[in-house]
């Protein structure tokens, strides 16, 4: 039985991509610190379907306390989904959680895996971030990177120590740089989440900006299929690939269609624009089509109305 595991097992994409890999009969070590960024109530209910799997086995520690010689003695592949996330947070005081649990703890993961036996993959999981306001659009991984945020600059830097641990040390990374991942089990600090929320509580919602901003979104299934992808597509060793849910999308048009999806009209409040938040993102994702047969599949719409019911579930107790 194939043995992966999965670190930040218990977050958003990390919960969704461990119940994949139980459904395919393989074995999961899922790794998670539950630390307080978010609820970590949250993080328990999106493991509560599986964490009594008998192929599941779930790790509570800190990546950098973890001994990684013994729990990747037989592991063929490690998705490496745990970070520090979300872009205002990122400055001032906040910094520090950044550079450990992005950078540091990726690094330390890397060198337990370049001396791993049975490694055949280790996929990161990088971010759109890495851009910032890019040059030109749809955005190709050829373009040069120019983080706009503190967050965005620790997950370039993971990617460039995957980069140096192949190139010296053949570990078989695979990064894929997310673009804006939503669907059910989304982060409460994500937009959509707090959107949604705020929509239950029949309150304004807040807009950063003029509501002009774009941004590729990408529905979860999508971006848990480009991870399997990535794991098993031998082309994809040594490679850095968009994953973009297919269309670029205007904020406002987003609270349009959120406003069919509840039936009812939203109120909205803008405030300031962010500081760290790219205008603009949209992914070329033509190398991941060519080299991983990656094909988003879920229209915004109906990845929309699924995290809706899932929001109406969540807060409903």
């Amino acid at each position: 039985m194939a043995i992966s595991i999965v670190t930040g097992t218990a977050g958003f994409v990390g919960s969704h991509l461990a119940e994949a890999l139980l459904s395919q009969g393989q074995q999961v070590i899922g790794v998670d610190h539950f630390n307080d960024y978010y609820n970590p109530g949250l993080k328990r209910k999106n493991i509560s379907s599986f964490e009594n799997h008998p192929n599941f086995n779930l790790i509570e520690a800190d990546i950098q306390s973890v001994d990684w010689a013994a729990l990747l003695a037989d592991a063929e592949v490690v998705y490496h989904q745990a970070a520090q996330a979300g872009v205002r947070a990122s400055w001032g005081d906040g910094f520090r959680a950044y550079t450990e649990r992005n950078i540091n703890a990726t690094q330390v993961l890397l060198e337990a895996a370049k001396e791993a036996k049975h490694l055949k993959r280790f996929v990161f999981a990088s971010s759109s971030s890495v851009y910032g306001n890019a040059e030109t659009f749809p955005t190709s991984e050829s373009v040069c990177p120019q983080p706009v945020s503190p967050y965005g600059m620790t997950k370039l830097a993971s990617e460039h120590l995957c980069g140096l641990y192949h190139k010296n040390f053949g570990v078989p990374v695979a990064s894929l740089r997310y673009f804006t991942v939503y669907g059910p089990r989304q982060r409460p600090d994500m937009a959509f989440h707090k959107f949604f929320r705020t929509i239950l509580l029949d309150e304004p919602i807040p807009i950063y900006g003029d509501g002009q901003q774009t941004r590729d979104y990408t529905f979860i299934s999508d971006a848990v299929a480009a991870n399997l992808a990535a794991a098993t597509a031998p082309a994809a060793v040594g490679e850095v690939f968009n994953i973009g849910g297919g269309s670029r999308v205007v904020l406002t048009e987003v609270l349009d269609t959120m406003e069919k999806i509840v039936g009812r009209p939203i109120r909205r409040n803008h405030i300031e624009a962010a500081k760290g938040d790219a205008r603009h993102t949209s992914a070329d994702v033509s190398k991941a089509q060519k080299l991983l047969g990656y094909q988003p599949k879920v229209s915004l719409q109906e990845g929309l109305t699924q995290e809706w019911e899932w929001i109406k579930a969540l807060y409903a107790a």
